[in-house]
């Protein structure tokens, strides 16, 4: 893959949104199910819905609305995907982690996500939160499999601290100064869309997995690969199966989501207050090549 073929899928889509929105973020969010409403806070907000902007991929799941939402937090400019797609929707890798690429072109440095699991560990209770510290891979594919898009980061890279050590510390002081209950632990990322059965749970317990969930480790791929400082929180909407001798279901994710919606609400604006970004104006240092269309990507990239 050249440097030009890495950078024209994200052509059209790029200049959809600088047509749309002059704000540049320093900080993405990725808000997932049944927490969407964090977006609600960001002030100035202007939405764009997903299925509006060229290429992005449309969630499909009930309690994602879909939406790219500009504005700003605690007076940092930020982008948030409310809602997010999933690799078991069918989706390519490449789709599923378009957002994150997109909002990391458009100038965003700092990843925060969020998601609703289900916990493995037994010391953890419906509407804790835990802050991921390592995740575990089970979905099968990774965002770079293929030819790797260089003009977006190299082929090899470090995932040592994908979780940033510095978010992590600051989020727990705060989840503490909250009154939160606030847990650090490994993420188990599977592939959905059913939810795991109790061997399965028993065999990500002895693997050291304390919560278990469908996303997010392909948006934290993404976003290491192209240099971003990642920090991700769990709602724990449900006990995993086997943990308890309750069945499963969507619908109490979704409730659990909507209670624990403020207390990730003041966490994350209250973060976004303390840590120590590179940049609290309108602008960022440091982006990524700006895509920027040559005569073989207008090309390949005219929609019919």
């Amino acid at each position: 893959m050249s440097e030009s073929q890495g950078m024209n899928e994200f052509i059209p889509a790029f200049q959809f949104i600088r047509r749309t929105v002059t704000l540049k973020p320093a900080v993405a969010l990725v808000l997932g199910s049944g927490l969407g409403g964090l977006a609600d806070a960001i002030a100035g907000r202007h939405a764009i819905p997903f299925k509006d902007i060229p290429d992005f991929p449309t969630a499909k799941i009930v309690g994602h609305a879909g939406n790219l939402v500009f504005g700003t937090l605690s007076n940092i400019p930020v982008v948030a995907m409310q809602g997010r797609v999933h690799f078991y929707e069918g989706h390519p890798m490449s789709k599923v982690v378009f957002g994150i690429r997109l909002m990391r072109l458009l100038g965003a440095h700092t990843l925060i996500t969020s998601n609703a699991v289900g916990a493995i560990n037994k010391k953890y209770k419906v509407g804790d939160f835990m802050i991921i510290r390592d995740h575990l891979n089970f979905q099968g594919d990774h965002p770079l499999r293929g030819p790797n898009p260089d003009a977006l980061g190299s082929r090899f890279y470090d995932m040592s601290a994908a979780y940033d050590p510095h978010l992590r510390a600051q989020a727990a002081r705060l989840g503490r100064k909250l009154k939160l209950r606030l847990h650090e632990g490994v993420y188990a990322a599977c592939m959905g869309p059913s939810y795991e059965t109790p061997s399965e749970i028993r065999m990500l317990r002895k693997l050291g997995a304390d919560a278990v969930g469908m996303s997010t480790v392909p948006e934290v791929l993404a976003a290491r690969h192209m240099g971003m400082t990642c920090l991700s929180i769990s709602f724990i909407s449900n006990m995993a199966a086997g943990v308890t001798k309750f069945a499963l279901s969507h619908e109490e994710v979704m409730e659990a989501g909507r209670n624990a919606g403020n207390g990730l609400q003041r966490l994350v604006i209250e973060l976004l207050k303390t840590v120590d970004l590179p940049d609290r104006t309108h602008s960022t240092p440091g982006d990524p090549v700006t895509p920027t269309p040559s005569r073989q990507g207008r090309s390949s990239n005219r929609r019919a």
